[in-house]
């Protein structure tokens, strides 16, 4: 059982790790939506929609709402990012001594999240299938790298924290 410190502790690494995964994965889609534009990037055009039918806005291509698809593209990869310091120590505690182990982790928890909160949602959100898309499979390809990209960055940072920290 984690101490109170300890949990308090992961919680606020998993904030800040969940913050720098997710804006280096923001980085890596905006070659994606600068070339194919809000339906290359699938979590950006799912956000966009979410935004949209929540604050009932204009349904006009032209006028993205970056507010909007930021903050739950920050929120959704800060909760998953609180999540994995946690799920390291309570299942996984015998990689928290081992990078590259981590990294692995890092990368199967990205390809994890990309499978089971993307991929069935994408189609019932947007109306556009991940696999069957207009612009082909690029776009699947980039969101996926992305996550992975997401997990390696977790798995980096989480293996800095709890190897200073053990």
């Amino acid at each position: 059982m984690l101490s109170d410190i300890a949990s308090l502790s992961y919680l606020v690494v998993g904030f800040l790790i969940g913050a720098v995964s997710t804006a280096v994965m923001t980085l890596t889609e905006i070659p994606s939506w600068k070339r194919w534009g809000l339906h290359g990037v699938f979590e950006w055009h799912e956000n966009q929609v979410i935004t949209r039918r929540l604050f009932k806005l204009p349904n006009e291509n032209h006028n993205i709402h970056f507010k909007g698809i930021f903050f739950f593209h920050f929120l959704n990869g800060i909760l998953a990012g609180i999540a994995f310091p946690f799920i390291v120590t309570f299942f996984f505690t015998t990689l928290i001594g081992s990078f590259a182990l981590l990294l692995l982790l890092g990368t199967l928890y990205g390809l994890v999240l990309w499978i089971i909160t993307l991929v069935p949602i994408h189609k019932p959100i947007t109306g556009l299938s991940p696999f069957n898309h207009p612009l082909g499979h690029v776009p699947a390809f980039a969101s996926l790298s992305g996550h992975i990209v997401y997990g390696v960055v977790l798995g980096f940072m989480v293996f800095t924290f709890m190897s200073n920290y053990r």
